[in-house]
């Protein structure tokens, strides 16, 4: 930033947006007028087997940025969403959509809150560019979960500018999505850079399909079946109006919630997520872990019930020592 921008103002601060405490004090310190809010676990796989950090990061994390916000004066508060909080089948895109409806129900004067969603970044840490690019160099193989696999993708600079824009339109409570034309099939997408690389895909470069991975869909979608899209002036941004939660209301969602977590409950965990999120459909990875420790913790209380207590004898066994003399 010093290098590129030596004009801008610029200050480093490190913290963990789970620490309410961190938040405040930096908020205090600098007085934010807008704050863009991209701080998450977005690995969707990753996430389907972290799900508690999952939801303390972007939930919880996200509940700690608007409370500041709220305290300390913050003019619009920008949060960053995914196109996986559509109708989401992982944890990743719950939290997202989570996170959405969270900072809609703050909505009440104070701080304008929008949500911006879109898709894949091209170039992006954890792009598939980079890492085809990499394989590519390494003389293959190129490794996709599925043939028939589409994202959404769009340039850095492009998202970024469309997120500033979004921005600067938001009365508070939006939902804007921006547009990122049509998918593209991941595996054309590695033919084409195996081609940019002057080598011949399936010949010199071997192109591996490893299975779709826990909580991915095959392809991602732009809204819910109760939101309806509605054009704005610029005509690479819609936005959404959609159903939202009042305050009190998700506020009970969210103590459940952090009990989940508190227990590392992962049925009860499932079970709020669904009450908050109607179209979450769980993998089957996240519903066999629930019921699994459910299961689990069950066999535990039958056998702590079942433990005698020590120097205590079964009445049974009393009864057969007094028949039997």
């Amino acid at each position: 930033m010093r290098e590129s921008f030596p004009e801008v103002a610029f200050c480093a601060e490190i913290g963990n947006i789970q620490s309410l405490q961190r938040v405040r004090e930096v908020f205090a310190l600098h007085l934010p007028a807008l704050v863009l809010h991209a701080a998450a676990f977005k690995h969707v796989p990753l996430m389907e087997k972290h799900m508690f950090q999952a939801v303390e990061n972007n939930v919880f994390g996200t509940q700690n940025l608007a409370t500041a916000a709220r305290e300390y004066g913050v003019q619009d508060f920008v949060m960053i969403s995914s196109d996986k909080a559509v109708n989401p089948t992982n944890i990743m895109g719950t939290t997202k959509r989570v996170a959405e409806l969270l900072i809609r129900s703050l909505q009440n004067g104070g701080p304008r809150f929008v949500s911006v969603r879109f898709g894949n970044v091209l170039g992006s840490n954890g792009s598939v560019v980079p890492i085809f690019k990499k394989q590519i160099a390494s003389g293959g193989p190129v490794t996709i979960t599925h043939p028939d696999m589409e994202r959404y993708f769009m340039t850095i600079p492009e998202a970024a500018q469309l997120v500033l824009q979004a921005c600067t339109m938001g009365r508070g409570g939006e939902i804007f999505v921006l547009d990122m034309g049509q998918p593209v099939k991941i595996v054309d997408l590695a033919r084409q850079l195996i081609r940019l690389s002057g080598l011949r895909p399936d010949e010199d470069i071997r192109i591996d399909f490893t299975g779709v991975r826990p909580g991915e869909k095959l392809y991602e979608e732009i809204n819910m079946g109760d939101e309806n899209m509605l054009p704005t002036h610029h005509e690479k941004i819609k936005v959404f109006a959609g159903n939202s939660m009042p305050e009190d209301a998700m506020a009970s969602h969210l103590q459940r919630l952090r009990k989940a977590c508190e227990q590392r409950n992962p049925r009860l965990l499932v079970r709020e997520l669904k009450a908050i999120v109607p179209d979450y459909a769980a993998s089957k990875e996240i519903v066999e872990r629930a019921f699994t420790e459910n299961l689990v913790n069950l066999g535990r209380v039958l056998q702590f019930n079942a433990t005698p207590v020590p120097d205590e004898k079964p009445a049974a066994v009393v009864h057969n020592q007094r028949r039997h003399g």
